[in-house]
């Protein structure tokens, strides 16, 4: 397999995803009730056939993107590729998750005048539009209110008009909404290589081409993809100059999920270093400026959505759900049930306490990660992304796809190191941590954590090997800058099979 061009591994990858999809349509995360007919259970003969087709499809995408990282594809492959890709799971039923019927339910609650932030998809009418996405939410979240911002039930409100909430055409506008992110994405991440001397492709390969945002944001529908879009287009705006226009685009995505709102610190970054003046009117304008416009547009969102204020008192909401990839969730969990054992108290403010640790522990490494990026050792938009990175390290709630906050900045801002390929073993190995049906098996941790070893010593084997980390790496400036010329005046002459290299294996170039 080895010896493949980029073509091969991208025929490989769109084979797997359809195998992936074809056994959604079996075990995917399929509504209680569906009137079409078309997403729903079958025997078991064909829950096992699925179960393959998806577990097999899913390993043979991870290996296809991990090869293809190394097949030194253009950019213009690359985006070929990612079509290939994410189109056999444009159809399929949600997969890996079910919360985009919440998405549905809460956008159909908004058109019937209910208030989400103060009771959950339950108050709906069975019977009426959105009923079946209620009905088909996860039990934990039927009487939660909504965590998401305005702006976001805005869309999923227009979706719910749109198509009465019926479950599959309600499914598929809101993958629409996260086609469009995924969009945004790639736009994004290639400016934002661009302005940091990196390549796109490899840009590309790892903020956009990944399977945890390929399984997670097209097959799951998740609304991070939309946050994480808004929140790097606004990171290339603000580069450019027009912070204004970024802060902007980072309320809007404040107004999605609200971790996008970290964002603004580093914005506020750039300002101050662009701003003239004494030190205190510096300062100053950078940590008030990008607020006051995102606060700005957040309140516009908040009035012409007409849900009110109740998003900003919600945003704890997740956290009180326990998840197993939140370490101070599970260290406070265990530290409160021997405590109990031996003391007898109540372990639930001993884990709250630990949670609350691990926040302040990731405020503290975010403070430092903008100190360093204000005294100039440390670009700000890859501050973001470590930051971001540290807040769900440490975060009382942690989802899989909570990784790509993260790494759709460092896709584009880091170079070969520790960092890059923390993210990208990691991106390998969380696609396991849920089915398909969208619940969380032991087995899936034993998956992950088994992928994670072989991804590690995959990169150890490359790097001794080569000299340098295994993983698709930065490019000199000069070389950046005219990747994107070579790379279409190569495929311009050049079968789709013979796509021009980025870096060629074991190249050293410049770390950040």
């Amino acid at each position: 397999m080895g010896a493949w061009s980029a073509g091969g591994y991208r025929r490989l990858g769109a084979a797997a995803s359809a195998a992936a999809a074809l056994g959604g349509w079996a075990v995917g995360t399929l509504p209680a009730h569906d009137p079409w007919g078309l997403w729903v259970p079958h025997g078991p003969l064909v829950s096992a056939a699925g179960h393959a087709l998806a577990y097999g499809g899913l390993t043979l995408l991870v290996v296809a993107w991990w090869l293809y990282g190394r097949a030194g594809a253009s950019v213009r492959h690359t985006l070929v590729t990612l079509v290939w890709w994410a189109a056999p799971l444009v159809l399929a039923p949600p997969l890996y998750s079910a919360d985009v019927y919440s998405y549905i339910a809460q956008g159909a609650m908004v058109l019937e005048g209910h208030d989400v932030y103060s009771a959950g998809p339950s108050v709906l009418d069975p019977a009426g539009p959105g009923g079946d996405a209620a009905a088909s939410v996860g039990g934990h979240w039927t009487d939660t209110p909504a965590p998401y911002g305005p702006f976001f039930l805005i869309l999923a409100r227009g979706v719910a008009w749109a198509t009465g909430g019926t479950i599959v055409p309600a499914v598929l506008g809101m993958r629409i909404v996260a086609l469009g992110a995924l969009v945004l994405v790639v736009h994004s991440l290639r400016h934002l290589a661009r302005e940091h001397g990196r390549s796109e492709s490899a840009a590309l390969w790892l903020g956009a081409l990944n399977p945890l945002l390929l399984t997670h944001v097209v097959g799951g529908v998740h609304n991070d993809g939309l946050m994480a879009g808004l929140m790097l287009a606004g990171a290339v705006l603000a580069l450019r100059g027009r912070w204004v226009a970024g802060s902007a685009l980072i309320g809007l995505a404040m107004t999605v999920k609200s971790p996008a709102a970290l964002a603004l610190l580093f914005v506020g970054v750039l300002v101050g270093r662009a701003a003239a003046g004494p030190l205190v009117r510096r300062v100053a304008k950078g940590l008030l400026a990008p607020g006051l416009v995102a606060g700005a547009v957040a309140l516009g969102a908040t009035l012409l959505g007409g849900t009110g204020f109740g998003w900003l008192a919600t945003q704890g909401v997740a956290g009180r759900i326990h998840t197993a990839l939140s370490a101070s969730s599970d260290l406070g969990l265990g530290l409160g049930h021997l405590l109990r054992l031996v003391a007898g108290t109540d372990p639930d403010p001993v884990r709250t306490a630990v949670q609350n640790l691990g926040l302040a522990a990731a405020l503290v490494l975010i403070a430092h990660l903008a100190w360093r990026s204000a005294t100039g050792r440390t670009e700000p938009v890859h501050a973001l992304g470590l930051a971001l990175v540290a807040l769900v390290a440490l975060s009382p709630m942690v989802q899989p796809w909570y990784l790509l906050w993260g790494t759709v900045v460092l896709a584009a801002t880091a170079g070969e190191g520790r960092a890059r390929s923390a993210v990208t073993v990691l991106s390998a190995a969380l696609v396991y941590e849920t089915q398909p049906s969208g619940s969380t098996p032991a087995y899936g941790f034993v998956l992950a954590g088994l992928t994670c070893v072989v991804g590690v010593l995959l990169l150890r084997r490359d790097g001794a090997a080569v000299g340098t980390a295994g993983v698709p790496g930065p490019r000199r400036p000069a070389e950046a800058a005219t990747e994107t010329d070579r790379g279409a005046s190569a495929d311009r002459g050049a079968s789709a099979d013979t796509p021009v290299a980025d870096t060629a294996p074991g190249t050293r170039t410049t770390a950040r």
